[in-house]
């Protein structure tokens, strides 16, 4: 009969590596949970609080409250969701596109168009010529300005026209002797067979325009038009409290101050975090593409 049990020193390796998991799962996760316990927890305990925070300092909901009555977090939160839907309805369109013509087999110049596009990822034109841009083609303080330019990104495209190529060709040919013609051929065929990958672009498109804030804060002035991300940025860095603490005494602001500021982080973080889980199936076969040829 085998003795199936394993050696000392493989069990002491594999006991090691649950200890490092575990210590970096507490340190990758504690700062959300200090976060979270820190925006429910009564705003005079918590400031009183000194050291590690393994639970709430009493509970109180008062600073999603004041949050949510801040006119310029409600606007802003539906910008941002804005931005977000359509931004990354148009990445996905032109990825799409872009991917599908640059993984035939016979298109006219593939490799040299490739190669250009590839450059851009290394050669900028800086921040100065984009924003003269911006100015002559007439998308300054306009929604536009944070979706238009960045319909795209190279990386994601590259992404993309992997998973395209790895599709047999003789798919292709079949639809085409059925009739099919190229934009059948992406939608009815390529398509459905990348979900993965488009779950993959998905995720990274919207997470992207969900923390976007520079462009906002370069090329908007309207602050009916500023997404959530920039809101976030004057809250936390530039201390700008002052819109949510209506009512509230001289001595109690400072600790309101602080619980609103993790209230709103929290408030900015929950809904990316909660579209995870819905792509996470596709994620972990996108990641996957090309690690295995036949």
């Amino acid at each position: 009969m085998m003795n199936h049990t394993k050696p000392w020193s493989e069990r002491m390796f594999d006991l090691s590596n649950i200890f490092f998991l575990i210590a970096l799962s507490v340190v990758t996760l504690y700062p959300f949970v200090y976060v979270l316990f820190a925006s429910i927890s009564e705003s005079s305990a918590f400031v009183q609080h000194r050291g590690i925070l393994l639970w709430p300092q009493g509970f109180s909901l008062e600073s999603y409250k004041m949050v949510f009555q801040n006119p310029n977090i409600v606007t802003s939160y539906i910008n941002t969701i804005f931005y977000v839907l359509v931004g990354t309805t148009l990445n996905l369109i032109m990825t799409a596109l872009g991917a599908y013509g640059l993984s035939r087999r016979n298109v006219m110049w593939g490799t040299t168009i490739m190669v250009l596009i590839v450059l851009t990822m290394f050669f900028d034109g800086g921040l100065i010529p984009k924003y003269i841009l911006m100015l002559n083609l007439g998308l300054l303080d306009s929604r536009w300005a944070l979706i238009l330019p960045s319909a795209m990104t190279t990386w994601n495209l590259i992404i993309m026209r992997t998973s395209f190529q790895a599709i047999p060709p003789a798919l292709e040919e079949s639809a085409r002797i059925d009739g099919a013609n190229d934009f059948s051929i992406l939608m009815r065929v390529i398509v459905p067979l990348s979900m993965p990958v488009i779950a993959v672009m998905v995720l990274f498109y919207g997470v992207w325009h969900w923390n976007k804030w520079f462009d906002a804060l370069l090329y908007l002035r309207n602050r009916d038009l500023f997404p959530l991300q920039l809101i976030l940025r004057e809250i936390l860095i530039q201390n700008n409290t002052d819109s949510m603490m209506t009512g509230v005494g001289g001595g109690d602001r400072m600790p309101v101050a602080e619980t609103i500021k993790y209230a709103t982080i929290m408030v900015a973080t929950l809904p990316i975090l909660f579209l995870y889980p819905f792509l996470q199936k596709y994620f972990v076969k996108g990641v996957m593409i090309g690690a295995i040829k036949e």
